[in-house]
């Protein structure tokens, strides 16, 4: 009895070892401003305290403006609004060499889960997102092994069914062409039995992030057909427009292109990918 209970508390050790969330936080922006309010500050200096004991593999920083204004200023506006959280990381012994990502958006267009004030739904986009990811730490013995295996061989609909705010899932049986968004049939079958399970998981709010190749001398950043440099969002899109075609609430999704910023490493194949990270869980959807 004893030997099955420490057996049972070492596999739930694992789980929560190598099954380590994102970590989000958002900043809030007053309108056609890029200073951090000081209420604002205040929150993600809590935020970042919150780190010094995490391993942290990467950070992104991703800038939004309202609905309003010339797409040219809200691109502007959102960078200056990334920058400014960069500022306040680097200024708190938050190392740059871990801030992968910090880009202006843009604008988000009014969709707002359970809300119907226009000036509330603008307020909630004029916003930083933060994205944490923590570093999975190794594993040290046979039964960390077994369970991080256990893991990695769960299938991207089991994913799906168990994800969890912060969850990030990786479309690998979703392929790419070199400078492609194309994929071939085989991945159209994947990806349509993934649209099915996001229909099925009506609580779950999620972002689609495309990559592209990261390994020397390609061209996998620039769309054959379009000929821009683009192609990690032009994926991130094709998934989004797929999904929405499918049946997905377009209030559920947004979807941004990640460049050739996190590599994962092995068959190049592996990088020309699309995943989505889960936002938001609606607890009160059944």
């Amino acid at each position: 009895m004893i030997k099955l209970l420490v057996s049972l508390l070492i596999t739930l050790q694992c789980i929560c070892a190598f099954s380590q969330q994102a970590l989000t936080h958002e900043v809030y922006f007053e309108t056609d401003k890029y200073d951090v309010p000081s209420t604002e500050e205040n929150r993600l200096l809590l935020f970042i305290s919150t780190l010094n004991d995490i391993q942290i593999e990467s950070i992104s920083i991703f800038g939004f403006c309202d609905d309003r204004g010339a797409d040219n200023y809200n691109l502007i506006l959102s960078q200056q609004r990334a920058d400014a959280i960069k500022s306040i990381f680097s200024n708190n012994k938050i190392s740059e060499s871990l801030i992968t990502n910090v880009d202006g958006k843009g604008k988000i267009l009014l969709r707002i889960v359970k809300e119907e004030d226009i000036l509330k739904i603008r307020g909630l986009n004029r916003k930083v997102e933060i994205i944490v990811e923590p570093k999975l730490p190794e594993p040290e013995t046979i039964e960390e092994v077994k369970i991080l295996n256990e893991e990695k061989e769960k299938t991207i609909i089991e994913k799906i069914k168990e994800g969890k705010k912060g969850d990030k899932i990786v479309f690998s049986t979703i392929h790419f062409k070199t400078g492609e968004v194309t994929i071939n049939a085989e991945s159209q079958r994947n990806l349509e039995e993934i649209a099915d399970a996001l229909v099925a998981r009506k609580d779950i709010y999620f972002t689609i992030q495309g990559h592209v190749c990261c390994t020397q001398n390609t061209r996998d950043a620039v769309d054959i057909k379009t000929k821009k440099r683009n192609l990690s969002e032009a994926r991130a899109e094709f998934v989004y427009n797929y999904f929405a075609k499918k049946g997905v609430s377009k209030k559920r999704m947004r979807h941004l292109g990640m460049r050739r910023k996190f590599p994962l490493g092995g068959d190049p194949k592996f990088d020309r990918r699309v995943e989505i990270v889960i936002t938001y869980v609606d607890d009160q959807v059944k």
